[in-house]
This record gives structure tokens, C-alpha cells and sequence, in this order.
């Protein structure tokens, strides 16, 4: 009898089912029947634990910094003391630095809903809890200093502030335009895989030097902030951002390779030339 350790994953329950010895992933609609195991094979169930919908852990994690952000933006009571409760910065900068916050995360929220396709339904329940701690945390520390009575503006004034907001925006649009793309090479309730092409729209032409502009323009976006907002807390928020992108990107570039023999050679993970 032959052994083979495969797993089907079953989006909508927390099973799986293998065969034991090797490690092989298989689609949620393969047939067991055209699958190379031989005549007989021993089938495991496995509990894959508690499991959540990819959309929920979106929403969940994108909705909490919009509403947290805002706290500290309106001065809430007892964030900055009774003397500041419901007052306004007077630093334009501050108010420019909540619309463009409370923007990406709307925007983030729309796509969720409307824009995403999830090539998997679900992810394991905990991972609420570690993505809603990262983005809800930095939103918090990031919003006390930017919304802070004591916030300074940036360095060199109007100037920094305009080319950072430039920055910002071309890189939302082009988050935006590449979502829109991945989304088309995908038709509803289709799992299939293409290789990502430029387009006629402009942004998209980033496709032609890396695999994953989308996050290229993601971190171009908070570089903007950073340097919009002059704060720290931005700053190292868009490292670690970085630093996890990276790792995905890297991950999705190896994917394409393997699967795609003709893929563009030119490419990098998220950074044109460098990596």
C-alpha cells in the first residue's frame, strides 16, 4: 500500500484530510479519484481548529484604526487631559493627516467588500487576535502623537507636507489600480492563477520590475505619511510594514516562478532592481 501525504483543506469547515509520509497541498476541488495514489490509500481526518473568514479578519482588522484613529484626532476625554477634551490642533497638518489616514482604511474596507476574491474562505481563528493587536496598536500610538496638544509640524513646513501628500496619493491610486488588476485576472468564484500583466493604466505599469506592486505602493504610501506627519511611531510602522511585505512578496515571487516558465525574468519581489 502506498503512502502519500497530501491535504485537501475544506474552506468552509476546520478539517482536512491527508494521507500520510509527504507533504503535498491539493486544491479544495480536486477529485480524490484522479489524484496519483494508487489503488488503495489510508485517509486521515485532521481538526484544523477554530477557523474565521478571511473577510471578517479584513474588516475587523481595517475598521478598528479608522475608529481608534478618530479617538485621539477629536480628543476624546481622558486621552490628553480634561483641558484639550473635544478641542482642535491648530497644525493643519494634523487635520490633512486624518483624512488621509481615515482614507486608506476606508479604502481598505471597500475592497474587502467589493474588490478582494479570496482564493481561500477561511484562516485560523487566532490570527484575528495577532492582526487586529498589530494594526490597532500602531494606530493607537501613531494617533497620541500625531493628535497630541504638544505635536510640533514637520521640519520644513507647507513644503514637506505638500510632497509627502503627493507621495501619498499617487501611491493610494496605485495600490488601488493593481488591486483592480489582480481582481480582473481572477472572474468570480474562479480560483485560477494568471500571470499579471501591465495594462493600459499607468500605474500598473510597475508590473513590468516587480511582482507584487501592490505592495510596493502600500509602503510608499506610509513613507508618505512618515514624512508628512514627522513622527516616529509612522516611521517604524512602516518598517515593520515593510519588513512583513517583503516577506510575502518574496513568498508570491517564488510562486510565480514555479508555476510560470515563461514568467517575465526581469522582476523583482517589491523593489525594482534591488529586491
Amino acid at each position: 500500500m502506498k503512502h502519500y501525504e497530501v491535504e485537501i483543506l475544506d474552506a468552509k469547515t476546520r478539517e482536512k484530510l491527508c494521507f500520510l509520509d509527504k507533504g503535498k497541498s491539493l486544491k479544495d476541488e480536486d477529485v480524490l479519484q484522479k489524484l496519483p495514489v494508487g489503488t488503495t490509500a489510508t485517509l486521515y481526518f485532521r481538526d484544523l481548529g477554530a477557523q474565521i473568514s478571511w473577510v471578517t479578519v479584513f474588516l475587523t482588522e481595517y475598521a478598528g484604526p479608522l475608529f481608534i484613529y478618530l479617538l485621539f484626532y477629536f480628543r476624546v476625554p481622558f486621552i490628553y487631559g480634561h483641558k484639550y477634551d473635544f478641542t482642535s490642533s491648530r497644525h493643519t497638518v494634523v487635520h490633512l493627516a486624518c483624512i488621509c489616514h481615515s482614507f486608506h482604511y476606508i479604502k481598505r474596507l471597500l475592497e474587502t467588500l467589493f474588490v478582494h476574491r479570496f482564493s481561500h474562505g477561511t484562516m485560523p481563528l487566532r490570527n484575528i487576535f495577532k492582526n487586529c493587536t498589530y494594526y490597532w496598536g500602531f494606530a493607537a500610538w501613531m494617533a497620541y502623537y500625531i493628535n497630541h496638544p504638544l505635536y510640533t509640524p514637520p521640519t520644513y513646513g507647507a513644503q514637506q507636507v505638500k510632497l509627502a501628500l503627493a507621495i501619498f496619493v499617487i501611491c493610494q491610486l496605485g495600490n488601488f489600480s493593481i488591486h483592480m488588476a489582480l481582481r480582473d485576472l481572477r472572474p468570480a468564484g474562479s480560483k485560477t492563477r494568471k500571470i499579471p500583466y501591465p495594462t493600459k493604466n499607468p500605474f500598473t505599469w510597475l508590473f513590468l520590475l516587480v511582482s507584487c506592486p501592490n505592495y510596493t505602493y502600500e509602503v510608499g504610501s506610509w513613507i508618505g505619511f512618515a514624512i508628512m506627519t514627522q513622527c516616529l511611531p509612522v516611521a517604524l510602522f512602516s518598517l515593520v510594514g515593510f519588513t512583513q511585505m517583503t516577506i510575502w512578496a518574496k513568498g508570491k515571487h517564488r510562486s510565480y516562478l514555479k508555476e510560470f516558465r515563461d514568467y517575465p525574468p526581469l522582476r523583482m519581489p517589491i523593489i525594482p532592481f534591488l529586491l
